[in-house]
């Protein structure tokens, strides 16, 4: 896989019939390593090892319904209150950041209501603070740390 724009983490790699898989840090699995997969562990390590947010707050790929239709979030960090604090989405690095991907995580938010957003392809990362009261999002230079 690609260098991507994070510090070098350490990840468990396994292969198996001519197929790379990476161990999920927070599912506990192998899941099979595509270039958005790589990005999001990234995404994983960087939250956990930069930014200080425990495991114990943090969820991958889980549904939700939005306009009644089912879609998958990458990451949710949740906050000790149980709040959702920040929402990534995540990207292949061949996938250009773009104003469709910031609605796409926007239209997320519209149901999760998360304070912080991160979207990343891997190269690019880019950081939102939410105004609720004028509906839209503010870019940060960087996401804050986790404060108990």
């Amino acid at each position: 896989m690609e260098q991507l724009n994070f510090p070098n983490y350490s990840f468990t790699l396994k292969n198996r019939e001519n197929k790379t898989y990476i161990v999920d840090l927070i599912r506990k699995k192998n899941l099979l390593l595509t270039p958005e997969e790589w990005v999001r562990q990234h995404c994983l390590h960087f939250l956990i090892s930069e930014l200080g947010y425990p495991k114990s707050l943090i969820n991958v790929e889980k549904q939700i319904k939005i306009n009644g239709q089912l879609k998958r979030y990458d990451i949710v960090v949740y906050s000790s209150q149980g709040d959702v604090h920040i929402l990534v989405e995540c990207k292949a690095p061949s996938i250009a950041i773009s104003q469709s991907t910031f609605d796409q995580i926007a239209q997320y938010n519209m149901t999760l209501n998360s304070s912080f957003l991160m979207l990343s392809n891997g190269k690019e990362h880019y950081f939102c603070v939410m105004d609720f009261e004028k509906k839209s999002y503010k870019f940060i230079k960087e996401l804050p740390k986790y404060k108990v």
